[in-house]
């Protein structure tokens, strides 16, 4: 195939998945939208050849040997390959397989073996799709989505944010429940791979957003006098940044990464299947290499060149910046608590009764900063009140108390 005809089925590729609508594509390869519609049907009922030069010189079903087309039924009729659709199946066959066929050639053998595919054709309520930024990074819209990716019967969160420009997937995590930890790894795979963009377009969760009560809202003359409104430890993180962030009135508001979600929950669970992933952990070390799969299918370029995305600065270290800061002030033996636990600082150089920051991350511990530096802490002792020693509680899991309280919390449930 030529480089255009290459072109022409990637961007038709996309359309028949939904990532991109019938007027992106007909921009894309300037066609219309009657043509890119003729292409679809011919794509989708004939496969790649109809690219090429239409149906000349394209075997008929019937003429694939049985063997092989008894092969394809079983392969679909296994639980690797049951819950994937026609199209993503036809990808699968050849990648994984070495099975090359015709979209049209495999409907009509799985149609013929009364196998339906499993996407839904329902009819949804029709929404304006809001223009795309024309560079990349000029916005990421942001959110997560509870399902069972392992078919286990239950749900699990997974986090993602994809460029409005390009559709590009930013980054994706899983964790139990939407919460602080699974937006903070796609922040450092998104810094990591991509750089820091304009702006992020999440909801209106208090993991972005303060709950804001109107008797808690500033008056005219504190905002005069500068007081500033509180924000969420992941708001102070994108200030920190300089990435503005926008709360999305509705889930059809961020209509992209929506569809990507319709799109992972088929896709993906294949590739769980195929790939014997069955928890968090696994899915976490493949996710990054689905990533690029991912992109290299359904990305397209931006209408401007020239990406938004600016490099993370040198200053910026991502451990201490991804992380929760809380301040404290340590007694007269230079000891803080936090959640019951007792903490100090490893240092003579921080004086008592000083004013600290603790530096709390899942990947590093706890740290305090005063001046500017970076100090390790020791633990005391788990508070000895009568409560915790009748609950037999640990030093330890006082640690997994800190951790959950402020980076696995439900989300949804704050």
């Amino acid at each position: 195939m030529t480089d255009h005809e290459l072109k022409k089925l990637h961007v038709i590729n996309c359309a028949l998945e939904g990532t991109l609508t019938v007027s992106e594509a007909a921009n894309a390869l300037g066609l219309t939208e009657r043509r890119v519609k003729q292409l679809k049907k011919e794509v989708k009922e004939h496969g790649v050849e109809s690219i090429i030069h239409g149906n000349r010189g394209r075997k008929p079903a019937h003429t694939i040997d049985q063997k092989l087309a008894q092969r394809i039924i079983d392969l679909k009729n296994s639980h690797k390959y049951q819950e994937a659709n026609f199209l993503h199946f036809q990808e699968l066959l050849e990648e994984y397989e070495n099975i090359k066929i015709s979209y049209s050639a495999l409907y009509d053998i799985l149609h013929n073996a009364n196998i339906k595919s499993p996407k839904k054709h329902r009819k949804t309520k029709k929404h304006h799709r809001r223009k795309r930024k024309a560079a990349a990074g000029m916005m990421l819209q942001a959110d997560g989505t509870p399902h069972d990716w392992f078919g286990i019967g239950k749900n699990y969160s997974l986090h993602g944010f994809i460029d409005d420009a390009t559709g590009a997937v930013t980054g994706l995590y899983m964790s139990e429940h939407e919460c602080l930890l699974g937006y903070l790894e796609v922040t450092r795979q998104t810094l990591k791979n991509f750089g820091i963009p304009l702006s992020l377009y999440p909801d209106k969760y208090s993991v972005f957003f303060p709950v804001m009560r109107k008797e808690n809202e500033l008056t005219i003359e504190e905002q005069l006098r500068g007081v500033k409104k509180s924000v969420t430890q992941f708001g102070r993180i994108m200030d920190e940044l300089g990435i503005e962030m926008f709360p999305a009135s509705s889930p059809q508001a961020k209509g992209r990464v929506e569809r990507l979600w319709q799109t992972l929950q088929s896709r993906l669970v294949t590739e769980f299947r195929i790939h014997n992933i069955t928890t968090i952990n696994q899915a976490n070390a493949f996710l990054p290499g689905y990533i690029k799969k991912y992109n290299k299918k359904f990305a397209i370029p931006a209408q401007i060149q020239d990406s938004a995305f600016v490099s993370l600065p040198a200053k910026f270290n991502l451990d201490t910046l991804l992380c929760v800061k809380i301040n404290r002030t340590t007694d007269n033996s230079g000891v803080f608590s936090i959640c019951n636990c007792k903490f100090a600082i490893e240092s003579k150089d921080v004086p008592p009764k000083a004013r600290i920051t603790v530096l709390i991350s899942e990947k590093g511990g706890l740290k305090a900063l005063y001046k500017d530096k970076v100090y390790n802490l020791s633990d005391v002792d788990y508070l000895n009140s009568e409560s915790n020693i009748q609950k037999g509680r640990t030093i330890t899991q006082g640690m997994k108390l800190i951790i959950r309280e402020y980076f696995l919390k439900d989300a949804k449930a704050a």
